[in-house]
């Protein structure tokens, strides 16, 4: 992860996690399109069930790349978001495929803002750089070599825990102006104007 990264903005007295299937995000109200252990929502992000403004802070991470209609997602968002509430969203931009339960699309910054509307942008920036995108597709390369699911998964996590210290030439690339070429996740923080 980018150490330049804002990460003080404040949460609220409400604030809403998108995505975030089983995880237990403490102070946030986790939504996600499957209900299961740590999700306090089930519900699809097009059609939040909430009312206009109630959150002052939403995150969006690695979402955006799974529903059909990103637009329509961001306009929810844009709802229920307080004015000046924070939004934060994290998008893939080069990552191999991943279904949750489809994989639609890759987003550069300019992209997400786009999509933002009349946001104001906070800060943006790279999650994780060039150098987490040549190891995913390494690891991804690796595990076609091997013909059974169990094989794979041995691969997945040997060849992560090998390459793992590697992430850190990111640290070095983050300053470097190409990085929006190949970067792996990028972000955006917005905030909702008064």
């Amino acid at each position: 992860m980018n150490p330049a990264e804002p990460k003080d903005f404040p949460l609220g007295r409400w604030n809403l996690y998108l995505g975030g299937a089983g995880a237990f995000v403490p102070g946030y109200i986790n939504l996600d399109l499957v209900a299961m252990p740590g999700v306090d929502v089930a519900a699809d992000a097009g059609h939040l069930p909430f009312p206009p403004g109630i959150f002052q802070r939403i995150e969006c991470d690695a979402v955006l790349e799974h529903v059909r209609d990103p637009g329509q997602v961001m306009c929810e968002i844009r709802r229920v978001l307080a004015p000046g509430g924070y939004l934060h969203v994290v998008v893939p931009f080069c990552h191999p495929y991943h279904a949750y339960p489809d994989d639609f699309r890759r987003f550069t910054v300019q992209g997400v803002k786009e999509l933002a509307g009349p946001m104001q942008v906070i800060a943006e920036g790279w999650r994780t750089g060039p150098t987490a995108t040549l190891l995913v597709i390494v690891i991804e390369y690796v595990k076609q070599l091997f013909p059974f699911r169990a094989w794979r998964a041995v691969s997945h996590v040997t060849c992560g825990w090998l390459l793992f210290p590697l992430r850190y030439l990111d640290l070095l690339l983050f300053r470097s102006p190409g990085v929006q070429r190949i970067g792996n996740h990028c972000y955006v923080w917005f905030r909702k104007p008064e």
